[in-house]
């Protein structure tokens, strides 16, 4: 059994059904942490969870320290990691409350502290990313929507954008001819620091909005938070049946 760790997005500061066993500041070669490392029971399982905005939302996408959270993940014993991601659905499967399991990634974003190869430590290391996610926490997060009843789309591109404001609907457009399906603003660098890390990463992206001009009308924060707390409570049956499974 391997230690599975959550990162929450949007509409996960905290876990409903987490029991908190501890939660440990960690330090790390990269600075601090978006929050504790809390070690909990979850169902039948011990999980580790950190909220990658803070305990109180209050970090924005591009100020986040991906690097000290997932390096803070590893060092307390996590090996898989399965990350949790509002986001916007640009292509006709992914409407507003779908769930999803992508399979690839574009990073737009810019200016981010992306790698632990920067220099500091003289060396180098050029990893492959072929296929960003690991296959092997996709199959297991399908099989948990699989035995949970939820639906789930098995895969697809998101796109991870600067942040924090939304798109234009000329970049959803953009967007769209690059390939994207989904569009949000935390998957990048999460995917590649969790690779050069040697954590196995997979994400459940779930759609709480439609992407600039997919919609009639501006979008509206009132109707994500409905879908947010809609998506949530799939979710966490989908967790609990993922977190027995490690």
């Amino acid at each position: 059994m391997s230690l599975l760790a959550i990162v929450g997005g949007s509409g996960f500061t905290g876990i409903p059904a987490l029991s908190v066993l501890e939660a440990r500041h960690v330090e790390t070669p990269y600075g601090e942490t978006s929050a504790p490392v809390t070690r909990g029971q979850f169902g039948a399982s011990e999980v580790l969870f950190l909220p990658r905005h803070g305990p109180s939302h209050q970090l924005p996408p591009h100020r986040i320290n991906y690097r000290a959270n997932l390096w803070a993940l590893r060092a307390c014993g996590a090996e898989r990691v399965i990350a949790l991601a509002a986001v916007g659905g640009i292509t006709a499967r992914f409407a507003p409350t779908a769930l999803a399991i992508p399979d690839q990634i574009i990073d737009y974003t810019h200016g981010r502290e992306h790698t632990i190869y920067d220099g500091a430590t003289g060396v180098v290391e050029h990893i492959d990313v072929t296929a960003p996610y690991c296959e092997d926490l996709r199959l297991a997060a399908m099989a948990a929507c699989d035995r949970t009843g939820h639906a789930v789309i098995r895969q697809g591109t998101y796109g991870a954008t600067q942040g924090p404001r939304l798109e234009t609907a000329a970049e959803i457009g953009r967007y769209e001819r690059d390939g994207c399906d989904m569009v949000g603003m935390t998957g990048m660098p999460e995917a590649s620091l969790a690779r050069e890390l040697g954590l196995c990463y997979a994400s459940f992206a779930f759609v709480v909005n439609w992407a600039a001009g997919k919609s009639d009308g501006i979008i509206a924060m009132r109707d994500i938070e409905i879908n947010i707390a809609r998506c949530v409570e799939q979710l966490v049956e989908v967790l609990i049946s993922l977190a027995a499974d490690q």
